[in-house]
């Protein structure tokens, strides 16, 4: 337990001490904050407008605030759970490169040891990042509509461990066969490129064709993003009820965000989401266990 905790700490001090990482970690979250507000705050705003007067419904200033602030938030949290850790577990390669690892690798200390070690210190360094974002976002929230209970503050926060759980997982089984430069900076591109897509946070999947929708409800990222969705707007469409619009139009507008996903058809409720998102977590960590039993079993 001795080697496990120092090693941890030294691979935390590490991280934290890499300008470069670090603070590309810790602006990622701002600048998706202030590129949504920038860009996607309007079109969010225009769509709410759109679907809401089409239904002959006055809507104050407020409530929209709220309904784009929630997608916002949501499509920020959601992608940077993910794309924070990926950064985080960048020591993992770094250690190979510099040699650092061979260096570990004939000290006492077990190989499982060890490959805990980059897990639990990225899962810190992530997490503290990723909690500091949400701070950031809850204060963005109470700028531009704030229909947030404590109730949902505490499952945005438990939807942000639980994807940052699933992100450090993903993260590690993807930069375990890295070994260069080259090929860490190849996976963090197509990882920030690619996952806010597939996960609905740059464009709602119902947006999507009926094929693609299909593919994308078997990736468990887009039940994390629903899961922030639903949380980051429950008191907006509780407002919306209190102010007595059509509920075909609140559920028309829940669908349209992915607060409401389907599987084939089939209404996914928000317990089989957390059921789903908690299995990919197990998956991901035993397929990282599994690699590392692998390799120990090769090198003897």
């Amino acid at each position: 337990m001795t080697g496990l905790t120092a090693l941890v700490k030294r691979n935390t001090k590490l991280y934290f001490k890499d300008r470069g990482m670090f603070f590309t970690s810790l602006i990622t979250p701002l600048i998706l904050l202030v590129l949504y507000g920038t860009f996607l705050s309007n079109v969010y705003e225009d769509t709410f407008r759109g679907a809401l007067s089409a239904a002959g419904a006055t809507v104050p200033d407020k409530l929209i605030g709220g309904c784009v602030g929630g997608e916002l938030v949501s499509s920020l949290l959601a992608v940077s759970c993910v794309t924070v850790a990926f950064c985080s577990n960048l020591l993992m390669v770094q250690d190979k490169i510099t040699g650092a690892r061979r260096d570990i690798a004939i000290s006492p200390v077990k190989s499982g040891t060890v490959a805990l070690s980059y897990y639990l210190s990225t899962l810190i360094s992530t997490l503290l990042i990723c909690v500091a974002a949400t701070g950031v976002c809850l204060g963005y929230l109470s700028y531009v509509g704030w229909y947030l209970t404590a109730g949902d503050v505490l499952a945005l926060f438990l939807d942000v461990f639980l994807l940052v759980l699933f992100g450090t997982a993903l993260s590690s089984c993807v930069n375990f066969p890295l070994s260069t430069n080259g090929q860490a900076s190849a996976v963090g591109t197509i990882v920030s490129a690619g996952y806010g897509f597939i996960c609905g946070a740059y464009m709602p999947i119902s947006q999507f064709s009926p094929g693609l929708q299909k593919v994308i409800s078997f990736l468990p990222g887009t039940y994390g993003t629903s899961l922030l969705r639903n949380h980051a707007l429950r008191g907006v469409f509780e407002e919306m009820g209190n102010q007595n619009f059509p509920a075909e139009v609140v559920e028309a507008i829940r669908d349209s965000v992915d607060c409401n996903l389907y599987f084939f058809g089939e209404k996914v409720e928000l317990g089989h989401m957390y059921l789903i998102l908690v299995g990919a977590i197990v998956l991901a960590i035993s397929i990282y266990v599994g690699l590392n039993v692998l390799l120990g079993r090769r090198r003897k």
